[in-house]
């Protein structure tokens, strides 16, 4: 791989330990997928985890003076200031997310704690090489955005921000943006959870284990941003798909040749109503009484928590009902009373902080509900069980205190 000047400095140090440890990763990962040289980004996210590895590498980063160059949002840790006051957070647990904390201040990070920056204050232009981790942003950029992005990890994030280089592969190359699969949806698909289950779906029919590009037709001219911030969700967590094109809607994809690039597919598949029927049928619990409601992964984003609050009324929850969403939306949702209705209800807005956290310790063993597929996956570790309803349903179902 050919490194500029100005890599090679930072390569052997010139800026610092913590620099060089960052061009060490990045010239390791473009070697080992054989790219010819390195480019500039203008933008990054980073997807921390505020866990021991995590938390290791960006502490040893600060540790040797680096400073990102290109300032990036970060993900959802825990709002602290929200757990401190609830049971069953360890001090180890308090600890490590005040380190984290620190430790990515110290880098320059913009502390967002955020999961879908890419809804508000971290959008970018057509075409804009970035640097972004996190399984909802990368194909909602590369995808919705046309920018550019490689499914990065925190850490490969973390180094570009730092340095502000990624190496050339992968979907930062127009050859590797073409479309493989044609996906055709043939159900009409009415509800943001619809999406949820297409993406789980999806992997699954097509069977491929490695990175793919599928092309949607079939999907309506006016879906939502939330409804794509979900079908990015699970098609990168069901299968690994960093990109997609839908044909009339996504900027790459203005006619079905175009997403191709003019090629014919791989392989066509065609998504019924009952593929997604099973898809919420093998994923979901039993209805039945439930003892709370998770919502929020993704975070959840305005027009969500607002229909949220019109379907409440002047309602009641029976069950603990939880969503997790953005300080903006929080705040905004704020002025706009839409968290006075939750809360006055018996709910909880939390901002900062992700369903695969350790803050949701006292529901271990219990039940609830959600309409995150990609969420009741990592809740497994956290020995929660999920009934999978729509948000409407999941309101519907902390008011009665049980599922349909």
């Amino acid at each position: 791989m050919k490194l500029t000047d100005r890599d090679q400095e930072m390569l052997d140090g010139i800026d610092g330990e913590g620099v060089a440890l960052a061009m060490q990763v990045l010239v390791a990962i473009g070697r080992a997928f054989d790219a010819e040289q390195m480019c500039d980004i203008s933008r990054a996210h980073v997807a921390l985890s505020n866990q021991d590895a995590d938390l290791w590498f960006a502490e040893r980063l600060v540790a040797g003076g680096a400073v990102c160059r290109v300032s990036p949002t970060v993900n959802p840790g825990f709002c602290l200031e929200f757990f401190r006051q609830l049971p069953g957070l360890s001090s180890a647990d308090m600890e490590t997310m005040e380190r984290t904390e620190v430790a990515y201040r110290a880098l320059g990070a913009q502390l967002t704690y955020d999961c879908t920056p890419y809804l508000q204050g971290n959008v970018p232009r057509f075409g804009e090489v970035t640097a972004y981790s996190e399984s909802s942003a990368t194909p909602y950029m590369n995808s919705v955005y046309g920018a550019r992005t490689n499914r990065e990890s925190a850490q490969s994030a973390l180094c570009a921000a730092v340095t502000g280089r990624v190496p050339v592969y992968g979907l930062l190359l127009e050859e590797n943006r073409m479309g493989q699969v044609h996906v055709h949806v043939e159900p009409t698909l009415t509800d943001e959870f619809d999406y949820h289950l297409l993406g789980y779906a999806v992997p699954r029919k097509a069977g491929l284990q490695t990175a793919f590009v599928p092309v949607f037709t079939g999907i309506p001219a006016n879906v939502s941003p939330e409804a794509l911030m979900n079908l990015g969700a699970e098609l990168n967590t069901g299968g690994n798909v960093p990109m997609y094109h839908i044909v009339g809607v996504t900027p790459e994809a203005p006619t079905l040749e175009a997403a191709f690039h003019g090629d014919p597919p791989d392989e066509t598949i065609v998504i019924t109503a009952s593929d997604l029927a099973e898809e919420q049928q093998m994923l979901s619990a039993e209805g039945g009484p439930i003892d709370f409601a998770l919502l929020g992964c993704p975070h959840l984003s305005l027009d969500q928590l607002r229909a949220i609050a019109d379907r409440i009324g002047s309602r009641k929850f029976k069950s603990e009902f939880w969503v997790m969403t953005s300080f903006y939306a929080k705040e905004l949702a704020g002025r706009m009373g839409v968290a006075e209705v939750i809360e006055k209800a018996g709910g909880n807005l939390v901002p900062d902080t992700c369903i695969d956290q350790v803050v949701w310790k006292h529901l271990a063993g219990k039940k609830g509900v959600t309409d995150s597929l990609k969420g009741a996956y990592y809740t497994q570790r956290r020995d929660m069980e999920f009934v999978l309803r729509s948000v409407g349903d999941c309101v519907e179902a902390a008011i009665r205190g049980a599922t349909s």
